[in-house]
């Protein structure tokens, strides 16, 4: 693996617990695209360190699980400000 894939791959996993962020937002701070994200700490990862992608998939399974929430949230708030 290249150097700087493997430093973004760190990156990436360090920038996710850190921000309990997404795989969208990961991608949109990085400047790369979600597939490249997803492929960085589902694969990639697992190869480079364990224990910190055990951690990682604890946060991304989280999001997961809440997902139907913020999109509920998200489309309540957009109908909101378009009745106004």
């Amino acid at each position: 693996m290249k150097d700087y894939i493997y430093q973004r791959v760190v990156d990436c996993a360090e920038y996710i617990l850190q921000n309990n962020g997404t795989i969208r937002s990961t991608a949109k701070q990085f400047c790369v695209s979600k597939s490249t994200v997803h492929k960085d700490v589902s694969e990639r990862l697992l190869q480079i360190d364990r224990q910190l992608f055990d951690k990682v998939k604890t946060v991304l399974n989280k999001n997961m699980a809440e997902r139907h929430i913020r999109g509920g949230i998200a489309t309540k708030n957009k109908f909101k400000t378009q009745a106004n």
